[in-house]
């Protein structure tokens, strides 16, 4: 992964060059196809995934609660808190995403304070609900 595309990204876009290239090692990217489930509610989690391009919508109980697009990332909460997924993601465009795996993610958000502290803010965020 080039780090210049990484630093595109909002979660990544403050983090020095060294930074940039450790997240290069641990990310992988994948292109997936418009209807595909990136993640389902229920599941084990192991993988953190940020969008590059494309959009896709998080369903919670089989309902639509939120649409995202690139800079989103998505997949945190059951890394972190749950162990298992607390909604449904699925593609609704073609999409380029960055996934980095459970361990390589807990070496990012462990070895990176600004991506942890972007990442703990959403987790937050979206858990005010829950």
């Amino acid at each position: 992964m080039e780090t210049a595309r990484l630093k595109s990204v909002p979660l990544f876009g403050s983090l020095a060059d060294k930074e940039l290239k450790q997240v290069a090692q641990l990310a992988d990217e994948v292109d997936v196809p418009a209807g595909q489930h990136l993640v389902d509610e229920g599941r084990f989690a192991h993988e953190f995934f940020v969008i590059e391009d494309g959009s896709a919508e998080v369903q919670h109980e089989g309902k639509a609660v939120a649409t995202l697009g690139p800079g989103d990332f998505f997949g945190e909460i059951a890394l972190i808190r749950t162990d298992r997924r607390t909604a449904s993601v699925v593609a609704t465009t073609p999409m380029k995403l960055i996934v980095v795996f459970g361990p390589n993610f807990r070496a990012m958000a462990s070895d990176m304070p600004r991506v942890a502290e972007k990442i703990n803010d959403a987790i937050e965020e979206r858990c005010k609900d829950m």
